[in-house]
């Protein structure tokens, strides 16, 4: 049974201010695109970025928290992820189709609950 009210104690150490908190791949788009979400240490809070291959601007909730985030909301952060298509000037168009595989040091849960999401849409 996944714990959806697992969190990690923190992000950071004393040396790091910036982390890589998710890794995101999606085998079924067109150009496979893949996303890392990182956690920065600014401003006495957490703030959330989403970065990818092609620089598309990503909205993100929550985009800040003053403590890391739960298991389930980590997963309402990742699913309700979203291309900012106002800032897309440029940049190729990005279609995020199926459900990412995904990886996470800090969540060890993570991955499995994707991977069973993944298995009952018949995705693996």
């Amino acid at each position: 049974m996944i714990d959806f009210k697992f969190t990690p104690e923190s992000y950071f150490t004393d040396e790091t201010t910036s982390v890589l908190l998710v890794k995101l791949n999606y085998p079924e788009s067109q150009w496979g695109q893949q996303i890392s979400i990182y956690a920065h240490w600014l401003e006495s809070k957490i703030q959330f970025e989403a970065v990818d291959f092609y620089g598309n601007e990503y909205l993100l909730y929550p985009s800040w928290s003053y403590e890391s985030l739960s298991m389930e909301d980590i997963i309402y952060l990742l699913e309700g992820m979203q291309v900012n298509t106002d800032a897309m000037e440029g940049n190729m168009e990005l279609i995020l189709d199926g459900i990412p595989e995904v990886e996470s040091d800090f969540y060890p849960e993570l991955g499995r609950y994707f991977e069973e999401k993944r298995k009952n849409y018949g995705l693996d």
